[in-house]
């Protein structure tokens, strides 16, 4: 999976939320200063060129929605970090949150417990 800037992951954070919009709608969420539907446009088609967007025509417009869903997203951010801060170890990435106590013990028992529960 492609990498996204802040600004596209915030953008993605709209379809995520929102779902299929077109890009003047997109425009609206934005707190002002408004960014300028061209500059909003060139990132639509920049998220929908790395796979994260597809569109429907709808006469001589587009409504994008997500094609990635937030969830598949988070999976392989975090995979990229496991991978690439903790030698592909998953182990290494859940015992450097206990060391800086980012989960607790009981908290990962709670996990254990749900994971053997399912």
């Amino acid at each position: 999976m492609q990498k996204l800037t802040n600004k596209e992951e915030e953008l993605m954070n709209y379809f995520w939320q929102y779902g299929a919009m077109f890009v003047r709608d997109v425009v609206m969420l934005y707190d002002d200063p408004k960014p300028h539907f061209n500059t909003v446009s060139t990132m639509v088609r920049t998220l929908e060129t790395k796979g994260f967007l597809d569109h429907e025509a709808f006469g001589n417009t587009y409504r994008y929605r997500p094609v990635v869903s937030q969830e598949e997203f988070s999976k392989g951010v975090l995979g990229s970090v496991v991978t690439r801060y903790f030698d592909n170890s998953y182990k290494r990435a859940v015992s450097a949150l206990i060391e800086e106590e980012k989960i607790s013990v009981s908290e990962l028992e709670e996990l254990i417990r749900m994971v053997q529960n399912q």
